[in-house]
């Protein structure tokens, strides 16, 4: 039997709050973000709705740019707590639909329905149902798609956005995906893309009538994944969202950049305190620390320290942040943003299995 997973995904979700509890934003562009200080804001967007995105603005956008492509637009900074508690309350009612479900962030969840619906027909009537009791239940809309593996529904429940429900069976995964842009895939973002353009590849179809050992000599092991994904071969099971959970992150953009030692110190002290709160909350350890650093003119670098064993300690991860700092203490330019991942993550196994959705709202 074919499986049957769901990929929910909350359309425009942090804007899509603030729309309900303020009726009078409706139809207006919202933009959900760093504070745009009439264009001299720093920091980015983290959602918009679609009315903002008619004038080009999209998540990760500098907010400068979004307030002089969209000066009149509503402009929220988020509330985090208010989003968790919304998310939790969708997550409630998507469990109650499968044993088997995966938080992914604050705002998609997979869902397998394989041994509680008979075929897809039956799917797309239990995920209606699903939007049904969202909207009533918490009043925002939710983007659903059915599909035989995890990456097609994902792909799939981007396809009708707003509110739209999308099913791709297996005998109608190629035609579904051959026109598609190859950017549509999980893991091929605008800047991998250009190594695929390159050779040739710039639809979905062409990564389908590509002989596979053709695609893992020219991209690795990344090109088998891009094949199997292309080809319907993707058997990822559904599970619990810390299972996959790679890494926990955080990165701040100062107001105006910086060579103020001081206020780099207060600003990793504050980033390095966020993750441990959410760290120590839910039993986590890691084992390798990565500094990130942009400098004025948007040049990035990151620079990573890997320990023997797992640890759980605020202090000793700031003293690496700081020894990896040391490497740029020469640069004579600015600093712009500063961020701190922890990866390697491991949970302490007797810890009940709660839910890391506030990772997303760091």
């Amino acid at each position: 039997m074919n499986r049957l997973i769901v990929h929910c995904d909350l359309d425009c979700f942090f804007a899509a709050v603030e729309i309900r509890d303020n009726p009078q934003y409706k139809d207006k562009p919202v933009i959900i973000g760093a504070d745009p200080k009439e264009g001299k804001g720093r920091g980015v967007i983290a959602t918009c709705n679609y009315e903002a995105r008619k004038y080009g603005l999209h998540s990760a956008m500098p907010i400068s740019q979004a307030y002089r492509r969209c000066p009149h637009g509503i402009y929220l900074k988020p509330n985090g707590k208010k989003y968790l508690k919304v998310s939790k309350e969708v997550m409630e009612i998507l469990e109650n639909y499968s044993n088997e479900f995966q938080r992914v962030g604050a705002d998609e969840a997979y869902l397998e329905l394989t041994e509680k619906a008979k075929n897809y027909e039956e799917a797309e009537r239990i995920a209606k149902d699903i939007q049904k009791e969202v909207l009533e239940k918490v009043g925002i809309t939710i983007s659903i798609g059915i599909a035989p593996t995890k990456s097609l529904a994902k792909i799939a429940s981007d396809e009708n956005k707003p509110n739209g429900v999308t099913v791709v069976k297996p005998e109608n995964t190629s035609n579904f995906l051959k026109d598609m842009d190859i950017t549509r895939i999980p893991g091929i973002g605008k800047k991998t893309k250009v190594y695929f353009y390159k050779n040739g590849i710039k639809k979905i179809g062409d990564i389908i009538n590509t002989p596979l050992h053709k695609m893992i000599e020219l991209f690795g092991k990344h090109g088998r994944w891009i094949w199997n994904v292309a080809n319907g071969l993707d058997n990822r099971k559904v599970k619990e969202f810390h299972e996959e959970r790679k890494s926990i992150s955080a990165e701040r953009t100062f107001y105006t950049d910086t060579d103020n030692f001081n206020e780099l110190l207060s600003k990793f002290e504050e980033i390095n305190k966020k993750i441990h709160k959410s760290i120590i909350k839910h039993q986590i350890t890691y084992k390798t620390v990565t500094l990130k650093i942009r400098f004025e003119g948007f040049q990035t670098y990151t620079r990573s320290k890997t320990l023997p064993f797992h640890i759980q300690d605020e202090k000793y991860v700031l003293s690496i942040i700081l020894h990896l700092f040391r490497e740029f203490s020469n640069n004579k330019k600015k600093v712009r943003l500063v961020g701190v991942k922890l990866s390697s993550l491991e949970r302490n196994q007797k810890a009940r299995q709660t839910n890391l959705l506030n990772y997303a709202l760091i």
